[in-house]
């Protein structure tokens, strides 16, 4: 298995430049480059379709933004759960410790484990994104009831399956997480390292975060924190993050046609997942301008 300096600021210039196009690598990864530029570019139809996915024309106020976020909100509770599980694969998370056997994807995950687990709030203080997003919710106006219960249910030592049976999760969020955790437990690390490099929170288009700054001048600044959120979540993916973890996939899955075949399968099985979940919520939007509802059972 190949190993990539992710903690380095040259390496990080340099995965910049791969996705911009403006680098040469040496003739040893060449072929690394060649997989992963075809692979990319089969993805890249599916991801372009949501990027100029209809839903976004459907939220056009702030109902709708609440209507999103109590949905989306299982997405991002579903990343962090991808991110621990490349963490446990690939870090030492137990006693007694272990050196890691690949020390540069063991810094790379950290160091996303730490922006992602304790960024910093915007407040003063440290807070995971999860909470940046559920803090964003509650300014809004979003019902957090689905997502509370669901969480205190895990607590509570409650399966997942279980948790995810309550009448109060979105449908379409339980499809959508129920997917997610098929990769994670199947153990297949090129498929969980897949999933959470090409199903990642960059899907959502700069003109998402247009919309929002927008309507927050329009609502008095209810969506200050979900500004925040994205500005702090999605910035880190497309700048930082996102670029590496490709790499990351590449170092893993090296040569080995099976390994990339895995890895496909589950990058397009998380994006199809994701258009069912935006599906979702562009009808849920729709039938609550309708009806005026606000109902957790979508």
């Amino acid at each position: 298995m190949g190993q990539v300096d992710y903690g380095s600021f040259a390496m990080i210039k340099r995965i910049r430049a791969l996705v911009s196009g403006k680098t040469v690598f040496p003739a040893a990864t060449r072929t690394g480059f060649r997989k992963i530029s075809r692979f990319q570019e089969r993805l890249n139809p599916i991801r372009d379709a949501l990027r100029t996915h209809n839903v976004y024309s459907e939220i056009n106020r702030l109902a709708a933004v609440r209507t999103f976020m109590e949905i989306h909100v299982f997405a991002v509770w579903d990343f962090m759960s991808l991110l621990k599980a490349l963490q446990r694969r690939l870090c030492c998370v137990d006693s007694p410790w272990l050196p890691p056997a690949d020390p540069q994807s063991c810094r790379f995950v950290n160091e996303i484990v730490l922006a992602e687990e304790a960024d910093h709030d915007g407040r003063g203080g440290f807070a995971s994104h999860f909470e940046l997003y559920h803090r964003a919710m509650t300014q809004c106006g979003a019902d957090t009831t689905a997502i509370d219960g669901f969480v205190a249910d895990l607590r509570r030592g409650v399966s997942l399956r279980a948790a995810l049976a309550s009448p109060t999760v979105p449908e379409v969020a339980r499809r959508f997480v129920e997917q997610t955790f098929e990769i994670i437990e199947s153990g297949n690390i090129y498929g969980i390292a897949s999933a959470f490099t090409y199903g990642r929170e960059d899907l959502l288009p700069d003109v998402f975060q247009r919309i929002v700054d927008k309507m927050n001048a329009e609502v008095g600044g209810q969506l200050d924190d979900f500004r925040h959120y994205l500005l702090r979540h999605i910035g880190l993916d497309g700048d930082e993050h996102g670029p590496m973890a490709a790499r990351l996939v590449q170092s893993l899955c090296g040569s080995s046609g099976g390994a990339w075949e895995r890895a496909e399968q589950a990058a397009v099985d998380c994006l199809n997942a994701r258009k069912e979940m935006w599906d979702g919520i562009g009808d849920a939007i729709r039938r609550r301008s309708i009806t005026g509802a606000r109902s957790n059972c979508e």
